[in-house]
């Protein structure tokens, strides 16, 4: 370069630099020394060195992404009338429910004034169609589940018992008296629904050992027996009870209020898993019930099925939302909470737990969104719900625990929500049938063997 050339661009150059920060340097370090190791640095070097300088005046400023757990924008399919419902959902989750749910959970007492707050909703029956119920698809009731259980799946497991098992029941199997009497004062909440199959001694083989009893004395049907872990049973202005039949060995179902005579629920305590819902163990003594509140077209246990396949899809949400909850704590605390200088979200290790969490959600996702599609065209068999309920609790346990070890000693706390999540996720992992059972269920599709014992 000719020598007036090179004045020029070293005039230019010092037109541009701050004489006085340029002598504060100089007391801190040589500079004729600092120059020199700059003239010897490579391109690829000096490039680093500037991204380096750049990178420490936005200290403070570097932008994160949003935490979005819908990585295939599966959210995107509903219509805008779905996504603000959802978005409903989403903020009284996030404004009635959070504020209260570790503390319901520590003390095991359910927060009964939610109960009007969920009225505004009006949500209750979502699929079904008629008697005051907003008619909503089955994707729709999944992605609203998966909303409540992100939160806390203590109220979800409330709302799916009400509205799921015990509505469903009704609305499936019951007269057009029955549907006329509940369904529009339980669609808003007015009447509270629980669902009694299981027994103390009976789960998974309830359908052939059921030792509850029915039977007609030619006035009123006479129930004796017990029914084990019944969710809402404390509080519920109606119970279906499914009991056998002593004289045709079918089971029936019946509509049991909860001042019939002979009739008692006790709240179960001591439980370490979804402690906020009221499950109670029901004794039935000589409990008459009315030829109007057998459920008149419940007639054998391939009826009470009918009402478990509809809602088992149900517990798979809850396991997802379950997830995506405890995957968004995780998340959240390791961009904040900070180690050796950094957030631990920039190390690798932590990085591997959730990406490992996030590709089982989003695969859990997947599945329960093509689960309901199938529900809402007719196509959806036991195998398939089952397939999900085994595969969305397994990920789930997988989530939780991974979403405990990234928060270290704070993991066992409350006040940060995965604990909760920790413990919950065990309650859902076995209930509307466990691994083993759904297992079977599918195994026998898959291979025309059945595994069940006969």
């Amino acid at each position: 370069m000719p020598i007036f050339g090179k004045l020029k661009n070293t005039l230019n150059l010092l037109r541009s630099i701050d004489l006085d920060k340029l002598a504060a340097i100089n007391q801190k370090i040589d500079l004729a020394k600092a120059m020199n190791a700059l003239g010897d640095l490579d391109e690829r070097q000096l490039k680093g060195l500037m991204k380096l300088v750049q990178s420490k005046g936005k200290k403070g400023q570097h932008h994160l992404p949003p935490i979005d757990a819908d990585f295939y924008k599966l959210e995107t399919k509903l219509s805008k009338e779905e996504r603000a419902l959802q978005m409903k959902v989403r903020n009284f989750m996030e404004t009635e429910i959070r504020p209260l749910a570790n503390k319901s959970w520590y003390t095991a007492e359910f927060p009964m004034q939610v109960i009007d707050k969920f009225k505004t909703l009006g949500i209750a029956g979502m699929t079904y169609q008629g008697y005051g119920c907003p008619h909503l698809s089955n994707v729709m009731e999944g992605i609203l589940t998966q909303e409540m259980a992100r939160v806390d799946a203590s109220i979800t497991t409330f709302f799916g018992v009400h509205s799921g098992l015990a509505m469903g029941s009704i609305y499936l199997l019951g007269s057009e008296t029955q549907k006329q009497e509940w369904l529009p004062e339980m669609q808003k909440l007015e009447k509270i629904g629980a669902f009694g199959l299981t027994e103390p001694d009976g789960g998974s083989d309830v359908s052939q050992g059921m030792k509850t009893t029915c039977k007609f004395d030619g006035e009123n049907w006479v129930l004796n027996g017990q029914k084990k872990w019944i969710g809402n049973a404390t509080f519920a202005d109606v119970i279906i009870i499914w009991a056998r039949d002593l004289d045709s060995g079918h089971v029936k179902g019946f509509l049991v209020k909860k001042e019939n005579p002979g009739f008692k629920a006790e709240r179960i305590k001591g439980k370490m898993a979804l402690r906020t819902v009221q499950n109670a163990l029901i004794t039935l003594k000589d409990c008459k019930v009315p030829e109007n509140d057998r459920l008149q077209h419940a007639n054998s246990f391939k009826d009470t099925a009918r009402v478990l396949r509809m809602t088992r899809a149900g517990v798979a949400w809850i396991a997802v939302g379950l997830s995506r909850g405890a995957y968004e704590s995780a998340l959240k605390y390791t961009k904040k909470r900070e180690q050796f200088g950094r957030p631990i979200a920039a190390y690798q290790l932590i990085q591997n737990h959730l990406v490992e969490m996030f590709s089982n959600l989003t695969a859990m996702q997947t599945l329960v969104y093509r689960l309901s599609e199938m529900q809402d065209e007719e196509i959806l068999t036991d195998e398939h719900a089952s397939l999900a309920k085994v595969y969305c609790t397994m990920r789930m346990r997988d989530i939780v625990s991974r979403a405990r070890e990234v928060m270290g000693g704070n993991g066992i706390l409350l006040e940060y929500d995965v604990a909760r999540f920790v413990a919950d996720a065990e309650a859902i992992y076995s209930y509307e049938g466990t691994k083993e059972i759904n297992t079977m269920i599918v195994g026998r599709a898959i291979t025309g063997y059945s595994a069940f014992v006969n």
